[in-house]
């Protein structure tokens, strides 16, 4: 007889559930306060981390799809938060940076991110907390070696 498949036990449906209840709380808050989608914050977020950016470097480190990081990015920037200048050393990429406008939101954007991961995560010690964003990084190494 094969072993059951308890859902409601099963670790990665309880990450994934998780993960998706905790995503769309930021994303009603953000779309409610900025209009901005999770993956507009995300590269609004990353942007201002480290600038000058490329979409493909963006894709890597918030592990978005290019399809998804292209419309973010173009949207970012028909609402004028971003600027695009042509990447000298590949001329299929730009560098991205935000604008003036992109850095007010942003200083908009990231006392509410910190506030709602206080509200969150708030229950928690700081060794609890720790242990847990250790497990979650060697949770994705081991996710990823499974590539």
């Amino acid at each position: 007889m094969a072993e059951r498949l308890h859902l409601e036990q099963f670790l990665p449906y309880l990450l994934s559930v998780t993960s998706n209840r905790v995503s769309g709380r930021i994303a009603g808050a953000y779309e409610a306060l900025f209009g901005l989608t999770v993956p507009e914050w995300r590269l609004v977020t990353l942007i201002a981390e480290y600038a000058p950016v490329t979409q493909a470097q963006l894709g890597e480190r918030s592990r978005m799809d290019k399809v998804t990081v292209s419309r973010a990015a173009i949207a970012l920037t028909e609402r004028g938060l971003l600027t695009r200048t042509p990447n000298a050393t590949d001329r299929r990429s730009h560098h991205l940076r935000l604008s003036p406008e992109g850095e007010a939101l942003y200083a908009q954007v990231a006392p509410q991110a910190v506030a709602l991961e206080r509200r969150i995560f708030g229950r928690f010690d700081a060794d609890e907390l720790a242990q847990f964003t250790d497990m979650l990084r060697r949770i994705d190494a081991a996710a990823e070696e499974e590539d």
